[in-house]
């Protein structure tokens, strides 16, 4: 059996059995090994805050090499120490697939995956922000192995914990496939289990902003499901219809670059996706939970029929930057220069940014 599969035990018991042994660990040094590489030493070992809000603390030991404190080895839960690779596995034949995430110990999983397991290899890259200790989230199980995960902002909760505003639609916040596992489809079963997990919201967003690389998912999940082209929009939170792009339409009007939407070719990609909030976007009030539909506008779908979209439907709500038309002012013609974002704006664009890796 692996920690996943044993009794479950919450964060105060967590942080309290990692506290008491670090302790005990500093009145008598052990000379114990994990491996022939790192003895079990108080330089060697570091504490892990698995949570973005933790109030209270919520922590797990981690052995690293002395040479690499980034570098994790093993981790110390339910009174010993477990291999990395033995954390992310499970015993268990009940769990395949994507599972909806419960345990402490299961978002454990989830915080090594996107924190320890894969990060970032490049310069370009970066890292993942941790979750909320009541982000809502699946891991995908293969063969006895947590191979990925994604989380979702649910439509009415809280964009943050310094304003009122609240999601308006379920929105796909952060996705995750271990790179040694991409390229098989797995995706395309993320996106699949996301829009069949809510079939009664007309709706649903994936958050902004959208890479190249993720949009090539979405494109071939798409093309096989056109059910969904109407429904699924690249989203700042919380969501309203001048926050919202509708994919399908942006990728007929090549908004994503075109070398990564040929089709059949989606390499294994940083999603740069989400802030969770825009602090730029109208407030919307707790009151106004769901879509006020008397301030933000009926649906650009509600008078259209047949699948697909279309830019004359679609066009007056969705903010879609079209090339502006030259204009005739006193016999002239006279174009409009486009508008371009200052240093300021693009940096504040960037600090929203949190890294999503998936490939189909």
């Amino acid at each position: 059996m692996y920690p996943v599969d044993l009794p479950s035990v919450d964060d105060t018991e967590l942080t309290s059995a990692s506290e008491n042994y670090l302790a005990s660990l500093n009145a008598t040094p052990s000379s114990n090994e994990t491996s022939k590489k790192s003895a079990i030493t108080p330089a060697n070992i570091s504490q892990l805050h698995l949570f973005e809000d933790d109030h209270p603390d919520c922590t797990v030991l981690a052995l690293h090499p002395p040479h690499d404190p980034t570098q994790v080895l093993a981790l110390y839960l339910h009174e010993k120490w477990w291999r990395l690779e033995d954390v992310l596995r499970t015993s268990s034949k009940s769990r395949s697939g994507l599972q909806p995430v419960q345990s402490v110990t299961e978002r454990l999983i989830v915080f090594l995956l996107s924190r320890v397991v894969e990060r970032p290899q490049s310069h370009g890259e970066v890292s993942f922000s941790p979750h909320p200790r009541t982000e809502s989230c699946k891991v995908l199980w293969e063969d006895g192995q947590a191979v990925g995960f994604y989380s979702v902002k649910h439509k009415g909760k809280l964009c943050d914990s310094w304003s009122s505003r609240c999601y308006l639609l379920p929105v796909l916040d952060t996705v995750l496939v271990r790179r040694s596992c991409r390229r098989r489809g797995f995706g395309l079963q993320i996106l699949h289990d996301f829009c069949s997990s809510f079939s009664s919201e007309d709706f649903l967003g994936v958050s902004s902003p959208l890479s190249s690389s993720m949009a090539a998912v979405i494109r071939r999940f798409l093309q096989q499901h056109e059910e969904h082209r109407e429904r699924l929009y690249e989203v700042e939170a919380p969501g309203g219809w001048t926050q919202r792009r509708n994919i399908w339409l942006n990728i007929q009007l090549g908004f994503y670059t075109s070398e990564k939407l040929a089709p059949g070719i989606t390499r294994g990609a940083a999603l740069t996706s989400v802030s969770t909030c825009n602090l730029n976007a109208p407030l919307v009030t707790a009151s106004s939970r769901l879509c006020d539909m008397n301030q933000e506008g009926s649906s650009p779908s509600s008078g259209t029929s047949g699948r697909g979209c279309s830019s004359a439907a679609h066009a007056d709500v969705l903010d879609f930057k079209f090339p502006d038309r030259p204009r005739n002012v006193g016999g002239k013609t006279r174009s409009k220069k486009p508008r371009r974002e200052n240093t300021g704006e693009m940096q504040k664009r960037s600090k929203r940014a949190r890294r999503t890796s998936v490939d189909d």
